[in-house]
């Protein structure tokens, strides 16, 4: 199917625009799945913001073909947030002082949310292994600035709570996803408080349409026009031309030197990305935090196995992290 061929059947409705409803509605109605969920993912985010004409979207087609690297190459700079002086901007990244002397936000149960789901599992074990880690952790929370940090929350998504990942884990899907639904809860009760108060970004891995967008409990309160960063693997600063780099750079120029990530999965794609992201800019001054009651994993990761040394797998990423400078922290205050 050639690229003229192709807007054509996405614009359902015959307006000579492709909409980002146009491409939702199309998606589902083709029975699009994991072939088509690099390209889904491209026009999810090229549409977030405004509808592509004919010419433009065969030109983008063009491009993406031509490149080795497809849908996850060079035609990701032609995302939106490039066009403001090569700075990635959210829909929340509009501050709002807070000039009370009371918190903006403070969830002093966001820790006890995640091990009530842990003790809601098969295993005994999982909570005590997790709150034994925790104190051998010993990370006090941590009180941080709007003014001076910034929020980014891995893959959000439904598809960690719902849909085609939690299929993958079989008979114990319904189990394996607890943490990651408490800790989706806590970032949507930090989202209510601090978004649109500092900058917030949001990273997305390509799946198919139904398991694509945002879990349901963050519905309502992340923007319709909310940009994100495509993540097709473990770490949110590849591939290098999805805008993460640019947006952590504009962070540091405006003096926000401080980065909290959570978001999913723990042991994988947050440690991962912590790691790396401190790693390239750790010489400008940068602070990466985990804060560990916004970030969830399979259940199976908390309990402890002699493939990680006699404890989980969960405790081994916050271990790494710790002992490569990340700061990890069982909540963080936010003033």
């Amino acid at each position: 199917m050639n690229e003229d061929v192709l807007f054509d059947s996405l614009d359902l409705d015959g307006d000579g625009i492709l909409s980002r409803g146009d491409v939702q509605w199309a998606a589902r109605q083709f029975g699009w799945q994991w072939q088509q969920a690099s390209i889904f993912a491209f026009l999810d985010l090229m549409t977030v913001r405004s509808p592509l004409d004919k010419e433009t979207f065969i030109s983008i087609m063009n491009n993406l073909a031509q490149d080795r690297d497809g849908a996850y190459g060079e035609v990701l700079r032609m995302v939106p947030y490039f066009a403001a002086n090569g700075d990635p901007t959210s829909a929340a990244s509009t501050e709002v002082a807070n000039s009370t002397e009371t918190p903006l936000f403070r969830d002093v149960n966001g820790m006890d949310k995640i091990i009530a789901q842990l003790e809601n599992t098969k295993s005994e074990a999982l909570a005590a292994d997790f709150k034994s880690a925790l104190k051998k952790l010993n990370s006090p929370r941590l009180q941080l600035s709007t003014s001076e940090t910034a929020l980014l929350i891995i893959d959000p998504q439904r598809s960690f709570t719902s849909g085609s990942w939690k299929r993958s884990l079989g008979s114990d899907g319904d189990m394996e996803v607890l943490p990651i639904l408490a800790a989706f809860g806590n970032c949507a009760n930090l989202l209510r408080a601090v978004y649109q108060r500092t900058d917030v970004m949001f990273s997305r891995c390509p799946f198919p349409p139904e398991s694509y967008d945002w879990d349901e409990q963050l519905e309502g309160i992340i923007g319709a026009d909310q940009l994100y960063f495509i993540k097709p693997g473990n770490s949110v600063l590849h591939p290098p031309t999805n805008g993460c780099r640019e947006w952590v750079e504009g962070l540091i120029d405006k003096g926000k030197n401080r980065l909290v990530m959570g978001g999913c999965t723990l042991n994988s794609c947050i440690r991962i990305s912590s790691l790396e992201t401190l790693s390239a800019f750790r010489d400008k001054g940068l602070e990466v935090v985990v804060d560990l009651s916004l970030c969830g994993a399979r259940s199976s990761s908390y309990l402890n196995s002699p493939q990680f040394g006699g404890i989980s797998a969960v405790e081994t990423a916050m271990k790494q992290m710790t002992a490569e400078g990340v700061k990890v922290t069982e909540g963080v205050e936010w003033l």
